[in-house]
């Protein structure tokens, strides 16, 4: 297994960020993770269109003894990347994972009114989200890439000044193309093309989707390299631009507003994923979803 980033510089990654930005709310009526394990499910929220990392099973029943509520999925429903990663969470704390899929930007925004537990979705650490959520240690690392279509005849970076690109709603693609992206210093390897036009969708997988039906009013788009290799491996009309422009650190988030606590959940969450990163199961998860590790660092 390739060197792993330490434990400490794992907490610190989220911790610093934390502690930038300050806590929310006051004292909480009771405890996340206590109320999980008595009704025997956690309920996570991630992105059914966002594949390989999460996405629906066309072919999964629901199973009939289920203790999900009518409105969530199972995970006989879903599947993927983070969809296994939460699978992992509820098999530690000894419950059912259930699936939440709100809109992208209602997760982002926090305040999510108890209505899930539990974000595993792919969320990038960035201090304005850190403001309504809490983060977990990272599970794994994105490169950011452009792909662009196919007949475009765009086949470097440098020809996209003046062009459009397309990003998912509230997503660190976004931030980056309008030059609001707060990464860290040393995970922006690029600044975004000059004059470039933002075409904004619900997801950025839907990006893609829109290049294979023809839409012509963006020449590409900004994901994760892992959505682009799943696009080239589903035959999409695209092409990768080589290069990372940028890298996501990936945790989990929770809701800074719930009124449960979920200090102790927290500290499960942890817990866990450093044992994922150290036993080797985030990397065999990766390498099972993308053919390769993206659970190490970049730096």
């Amino acid at each position: 297994m390739k060197k792993i980033l330490t434990l400490v510089s794992l907490i610190a990654i989220a911790s610093l960020l934390l502690t930038a930005c300050g806590g929310g709310g006051g004292a909480k009526s009771a405890d996340m993770l206590a109320d999980i394990q008595k009704r025997g499910y956690i309920l996570v929220s991630t992105d059914p269109n966002y594949a390989p990392q999460s996405f629906l099973n066309t072919e999964g029943k629901r199973p009939a003894n289920t203790k999900c509520p009518s409105d969530a999925l199972t995970t006989t429903e879903m599947q993927g990347f983070d969809v296994d990663v939460a699978i992992s969470i509820g098999d530690s704390l000894g419950v059912e994972t259930c699936f939440a899929t709100p809109d992208w930007d209602s997760i982002t925004a926090g305040n999510w009114a108890n209505k899930w537990d539990v974000s595993v979705g792919s969320m990038g650490i960035l201090p304005s989200r850190a403001k309504v959520v809490d983060f977990s240690v990272p599970y794994y690392y994105t490169p950011a890439i452009i792909a662009v279509g196919k007949d475009s005849g765009i086949t470097s970076f440098d020809q996209l000044s003046g062009t459009a690109l397309c990003v998912g709603v509230a997503t660190t693609y976004e931030d980056w193309l309008n030059g609001k992206l707060e990464a860290l210093p040393e995970y922006i390897y690029k600044q975004p093309p000059a004059n470039v036009t933002v075409v904004s969708l619900p997801t950025d997988q839907e990006c893609a989707q829109a290049i294979a039906v023809g839409r012509k009013d963006f020449v590409g788009y900004v994901t994760s390299e892992t959505v682009v290799d799943a696009n080239l491996a589903a035959d999409m009309p695209v092409v990768k631009l080589e290069g990372a422009v940028f890298t996501d650190a990936c945790a989990a988030a929770f809701d800074k507003a719930s009124s449960l606590d979920t200090t102790s959940l927290r500290a499960k969450v942890d817990e866990l994923f450093t044992k994922m990163h150290t036993d080797g199961t985030l990397t065999a998860l990766s390498t099972k979803w993308f053919a390769k590790d993206w659970t190490t660092s970049p730096k």
